[in-house]
């Protein structure tokens, strides 16, 4: 027999810790019955009897359809999450030796089971969390300014609620959302909170507990998409001229025909770029562009939007729908299903030849234009850093810093019992060592009784776990999981 210890601080909560969220309203209370999804009547409308595709979603246009995924046979899956687990055993090799290596694993997408392992070191929230121990238990005591608390609850309510994490109110995912977004707010007051980092969190929390959503997304505000979320919006204003600049190389046409009908950027890129498209494309496609994301910085973002607009505009057969600035914006809104599936946007997203120097070299062109135009830019954002392998280089974490932690502990009926029977097979051990350790130095050792039953009777040899022997995955279902 086996016993299962779920160690604490790893996002799991015991019936008797979970507390209230401070400072909110009633509506966030959980039920008297501790049932994490609500009530019925607090559930948009849907029953109890409700089934989830593989990612958690009972509805809504992100829905898993066997169109918009790629299914991979369970032993590719299960040799891909073997590699994973190497590679994070050895971090800082494969990040220093074998970034390349890495770099293609990521496109090839990170296994489920370990996704969100794989993003918190990726973008660099393991060793901030490592560095940063107990910060995020202090920030989420405090009562947070009541301003932005306000707004982040009218909030909870509209992320993702067609997934099971979040369609109930005052459920487990809408309290840790909460919690992530108000200790957002507190460990930035001068930015505060921006609706479009809502979505950012929901989905790092689908993946992995709060303290690790949390530095998720620090790092995503202020490594991969900095000023973003800054009163003024001027880095995201910026991006979207650095990415209708880029549009002129890769399709003249799309271009001429944006800018024939005088669509800014902003109108038809903000969603996209601030929620890193986790509102727009369908599921399977987020988490892939996802993976690349983390992996290759924001330049991925670019190459989506890119993509997309080239596949929607990039035809004459195309405009022709669209001869005004209105049919356009139409056209923007609801892009065709088929270029958003798995299969065919990552494989455009991969051959789309876009590389950092070209975004850095458009940026500064951008940026000098604005100075030119508007004047000196009022939020002086950090440096953005491109991908897990220039956050590392800028900050680099000691071996203490990317040590795993378990999340789940299994320990043998012996170690369970050692009061009883533990104690005396210990015991009669280090006597059998000392009576040899005696013998060989030529020391008389008084004699001993004969141990009990219970010492020499051999330990059961260990079952072959489930994995052993197996060509299935470490998950029978591909639903993501933090474990």
């Amino acid at each position: 027999m086996a016993r299962i210890r779920i160690e604490p601080g790893n996002g799991f909560k015991s019936a008797e810790s979970i507390k209230s969220l401070r400072g909110t309203r009633e509506s966030l209370a959980l039920t008297d019955e501790g049932n994490s999804f609500g009530s019925d009547s607090e559930l948009n409308g849907y029953t109890s009897e409700r089934q989830t595709d593989k990612y958690g979603f009972i509805g809504g246009a992100q829905q898993y359809s066997e169109q918009s995924a790629e299914d991979i046979p369970p032993e590719v899956l299960r040799q891909r999450e073997a590699k994973w687990l190497e590679m994070l055993n050895n971090w800082d090799k494969w990040m220093a030796k074998r970034h390349k290596k890495m770099k293609l694993r990521c496109q090839k997408g990170i296994p489920p089971s370990l996704r969100g392992r794989a993003w918190l070191y990726l973008s660099g929230g393991k060793v901030k969390r490592e560095q940063h121990k107990g910060k995020f238990e202090e920030l989420d005591r405090q009562a947070g300014d009541p301003k932005w608390v306000d707004v982040i609850e009218k909030d909870l309510h509209r992320q993702f609620p067609f997934h099971e994490m979040f369609v109930a109110r005052g459920g487990h995912g809408q309290q840790d959302l909460y919690r992530v977004l108000k200790a957002y707010t507190l460990h930035r007051p001068e930015e505060g909170y921006c609706q479009a980092q809502a979505p950012i969190a929901a989905v790092l929390l689908m993946h992995m507990p709060a303290e690790d959503a949390f530095w998720g997304l620090v790092q995503i505000c202020e490594k991969y998409l900095p000023g973003y979320y800054s009163v003024g919006l001027e880095a995201i204003q910026l991006d979207g001229e650095i990415l209708f600049a880029l549009l002129k190389r890769v399709s003249p046409l799309a271009h001429r025909h944006l800018k024939k009908h005088k669509l800014d950027p902003i109108l038809y890129m903000t969603e996209w770029f601030m929620c890193a498209f986790s509102r727009t494309l369908p599921w399977a496609s987020v988490l892939r562009v996802w993976d690349m994301f983390l992996c290759e910085g924001v330049k991925i973002i670019f190459r989506v939007g890119l993509v997309l607009l080239k596949c929607m505009l990039g035809s004459q057969d195309k405009l022709k729908t669209c001869q005004g600035q209105y049919e356009t914006m139409e056209l923007l809104k609801t892009i065709d299903t088929r270029y958003m599936l798995e299969g065919f946007l990552v494989r455009e997203i991969i051959e789309l030849p876009l590389s950092e120097r070209d975004v850095e070299k458009e940026h500064l062109a951008q940026l000098r234009r604005w100075k030119e135009t508007r004047g000196e830019l009022h939020c002086k954002s950090p440096p953005r850093m491109h991908g897990a392998k220039a956050i590392m280089a800028a900050e680099p974490p000691s071996r203490q810093d990317l040590r795993q932690n378990p999340t789940i502990i299994v320990e043998s009926s012996l170690a369970t019992n050692k009061d009883v029977e533990g104690q005396e097979e210990d015991k009669a051990r280090i006597k059998t060592k000392e009576q040899k350790n005696g013998k060989k130095n030529g020391t008389p050792v008084a004699s001993n009784p004969e141990p009990s039953d219970a010492s020499t009777k051999p330990s059961p040899p260990l079952k072959d776990t489930p994995l052993q022997g197996s060509n299935q995955s470490l998950i029978s279902t591909e639903h993501d999981t933090y474990l």
